[in-house]
């Protein structure tokens, strides 16, 4: 059974599924798997690698560290505890056994690191259109482009360089814009109007409509990740405004640019002596950071960034990290923008295993004031 039967209320307020946009929480969903254990099924064993988060959705377990004291992690409660992935960890802290009938959430590690990053880098760059006047007309449509599943191949760095390369078409009622069986070199995007989608077949010479497609919707897009040819005939039934992109471009676009980063070791050098900004959520911050690190989530960068200035970050680099380096090498980019200097945490803290962690791990909250990290209140 796939994720997607869930029900959506019941993971939303779960970290960092809260933080992903929902076509982007329901993209994870329809790839993740539930599973469904008995008492006494073993989960995952103590010290063991993989590459997926549990989430307890219903029931309890047990989770047995070899000591004498075994703690029950029960679902439904909505105890802190209850709303993040359970015994996450890399190697597991614990072996994980049913107590009771449970059903469990397994998700990919990657890919939900994937999709929470594009859906904060949307976040930024929604603000960053609306702070940009002479996008007020197009904001609106910008935002449906950005929270579609389309582009999740595109690193999110590359995302407002998409939008230079997009060409305007204006066309009218009627008209052909892809025909069944052509190969194609482009994709459309909608910017105003409507269109029908029909295809063809060799037992039926009439065309079939497939579906009526509106403003905000793309088509074509096979034609950017694979060498085919197009499978529907596309046409025109008001006049409309067609945005393109072609194919070369968008190729250029799946290299992510480069970002200065730095390695655990080196960071270890300079910790006392620079500015630490964890990228990640307010959810996953609040669960523990590294020491005297301030949280700037992704997503706010565009708000917050700025208070970098203060601490010094425009005369010295500040560190940004986030679980795997790819929300962090994200918002070093999106830092150089600004004006202000940041290197990105290589691999970023999931690479680590606890015992490297540990000596520099915090619960406390930290915040800059006056240019200084403190301990906040």
């Amino acid at each position: 059974m796939t994720g997607s039967e869930i029900n959506y209320d019941l993971l939303r307020p779960m970290v960092p599924f809260k933080d992903l946009l929902p076509s982007h929480l329901q993209q994870l969903l329809d790839e993740s798997e539930t599973l469904y254990l008995f008492p006494g099924d073993v989960l995952c064993e103590k010290g063991q690698y993989d590459e997926v988060h549990y989430y307890l959705l219903y029931g309890e377990l047990l989770a047995t560290n070899g000591d004498p004291g075994n703690a029950a992690v029960e679902a439904g409660d909505y105890r802190e505890s209850s709303l993040y992935p359970v015994a996450s960890c890399q190697p597991r802290p614990c072996r994980l056994q049913a107590k009771t009938e449970a059903r469990v959430l397994q998700v990919n590690r990657e890919r939900l690191d994937q999709l929470l990053a594009w859906s904060q880098a949307a976040e930024y760059l929604l603000v960053d259109f609306a702070r940009q006047r002479a996008l007020d007309e197009d904001a609106a449509w910008l935002g449906t482009i950005l929270k579609s599943n389309l582009f999740l191949k595109v690193p999110p760095t590359n995302v407002d360089q998409m939008f230079r390369h997009l060409q305007t078409r204006l066309v009218s009622a009627d008209q052909v814009i892809v025909r069944q069986g052509e190969l194609g070199d482009c994709c459309y995007f909608i910017k105003e109007g409507e269109a029908e989608v029909v295809q063809y077949s060799d037992s039926d010479p009439r065309p079939r409509s497939v579906a009526r497609i509106s403003a905000g919707r793309c088509f074509g897009e096979d034609a950017l990740l694979r060498e085919t040819v197009r499978n529907a005939t596309v046409r025109m039934l008001t006049d409309g405004v067609l945005l393109s992109l072609a194919k070369t471009h968008f190729l250029q676009l799946l290299r992510e640019p480069p970002v200065e980063q730095i390695s655990w070791n080196g960071f270890l050098k300079q910790a006392t002596s620079t500015t630490i900004v964890d990228v990640r959520t307010e959810a996953e911050y609040a669960q523990g950071h590294l020491r005297n690190a301030v949280n700037i989530p992704l997503n706010l960068l565009r708000l917050k960034g700025r208070m970098l200035t203060a601490a010094g970050s425009d005369k010295h680099q500040c560190v940004v990290y986030c679980n795997s380096g790819r929300r962090s090498a994200t918002a070093s980019y999106f830092l150089a923008k600004q004006g202000l200097s940041a290197v990105s945490l290589a691999g970023g803290i999931g690479q680590l295993e606890q015992e490297q962690c540990t000596p520099l791990w915090s619960t406390t909250d930290y915040v800059l004031h006056n240019g200084q990290v403190v301990e906040g209140h």
